[in-house]
């Protein structure tokens, strides 16, 4: 019987699924995948809870599916939050060095300078991620303790999201039975899960493409730099299938899964799809390349805004390790190519790795998020000061005096 210390919980919150990672952290660190529980989500949109009562029903479900399949009762869990509420920036903290050499508390004492910023009134921390540390002159510092100098300054990246939707977020989940060990924003989860150490350290960019909205976190020299929320998915896609082929949305949703394509270049054009009709109206067999230019220009669409808000990172030009698609609508055929045709940047789809257990039921970009929520789980013991969880530091953010914060300030793997 595994004790619960040693089992870990991802609650990923979807448009369209809700996704129970169960995990066990094995003798020597590993972790190993005991249980996956997933449902239809119901009460969302794009991200926020829309209806709380049908939320928690749809929670609770895939609370006890993962719970049949693990054999562990659930009772705590990390729980991904997206949406178009999420708001991003960048900011910095200078303090001076007390004792002329970096210490722990010093560092301490420059990331709650960054974090000292003014915010809207109805929003709060979920995040504040340091990217670099400057002791005096000397930039592209990653662990300052021990060095000496006089000024020491870091640059954070600092995650905010709405009030009422984070609260609504909560109270679902609570409602259900389980206690909120900690929220992460969804891009951060899938980035742990999907990337390899040399892509966070060359440069990348990370593509989360939901049901209700995309999500883009781009990532160099191992910290992450810029983040933001593009409010449409997967689901719009399914919508003009529904009013294009004339067919119940819950028909063009298994079309688009079935036979979906993002590019119909690439497509036969003699290959042929039957499409259930409305009203008790006899089927259609219809092109399968008539289905793919439905398709296409709305994928087009959602890419050229992931474009802009790469663009918009400055990092476009500094991402070699190009871009990592995760998500269930990135899976679609087609998608990369039209991807790297967009973007312009080389394209691949990204899978949880570095696990063990039950690997294939959760090899897909479409639980990179879950799988990634569990391993940001498994390092919360300790972080190195570039913002990324390692496992074995002994350190914790913000201890003492500033446990009040804990559950608001936390940051993504290295």
């Amino acid at each position: 019987m595994m004790k619960r210390s040693d089992v870990l919980v991802g609650l990923d919150i979807g448009t369209s699924k809700i996704c129970v990672i169960v995990a066990e952290v094995a003798e020597g660190g590993s972790l190993e995948i005991v249980g996956l529980g997933k449902h239809p989500s119901k009460g969302l949109n794009r991200g926020a809870v829309v209806n709380i009562d049908q939320t928690v029903e749809s929670i609770r479900s895939a609370v006890e599916e993962a719970e049949f399949i693990s054999g562990v009762p659930i009772r705590t869990a990390y729980v991904g939050v997206a949406g178009g509420h999420i708001r991003s920036f960048n900011s910095n903290g200078i303090v001076a060095i007390r004792n002329k050499v970096v210490t722990e508390a010093d560092v301490d004492r420059v990331v709650e300078q960054g974090r000292a910023v003014t915010l809207a009134a109805d929003h709060e921390i979920l995040h504040v991620l340091p990217q670099e540390y400057i002791v005096d002159d000397q930039e592209g510092i990653t662990e300052p303790i021990g060095m000496a100098g006089v000024r020491l300054e870091c640059k954070v990246h600092v995650v905010t999201g709405a009030i009422p939707a984070i609260q609504n977020i909560t109270r679902s989940v609570e409602r259900a039975g389980l206690t909120v060990e900690k929220l992460v924003l969804q891009p951060l989860a899938s980035s742990v899960a999907a990337l390899t150490e040399d892509e966070r350290d060359l440069g990348v960019a990370v593509v989360d493409i939901g049901s209700g909205t995309s999500d883009v976190a781009v990532i160099s020299s191992g910290a992450i730099k810029y983040s933001a929320v593009v409010p449409i998915g997967g689901n719009h896609v399914t919508r003009d299938i529904a009013i294009g082929l004339r067919t119940p949305d819950h028909q063009a949703e298994r079309i688009k899964q079935e036979f979906g394509c993002a590019l119909s270049s690439i497509l036969d054009c003699e290959e042929e799809i039957e499409v259930p009709s409305v009203g008790g109206r006899p089927p259609r067999v219809l092109s399968r390349q008539m289905l793919a230019e439905i398709i296409e220009p709305r994928m087009e669409e959602i890419l050229t805004l992931i474009r802009r808000e790469i663009q918009k990172s400055g990092h476009e030009d500094l991402l070699p390790a190009g871009v990592v698609l995760t998500g269930g609508a990135s899976i679609m055929q087609g998608t990369e190519e039209l991807a790297e045709k967009m973007l312009q940047l080389p394209v691949r789809l990204g899978s949880p790795g570095g696990i063990g257990g039950l690997v294939d039921m959760v090899n897909g970009p479409m639980y990179s998020t879950g799988v990634g929520l569990v391993m940001y789980g498994m390092q919360m013991p300790g972080r190195n000061k570039s913002g990324w969880f390692v496992p074995g530091a002994k350190n914790e953010p913000f201890r003492g005096a500033k446990d009040k914060f804990r559950t608001i300030i936390s940051s993504i793997f290295k």
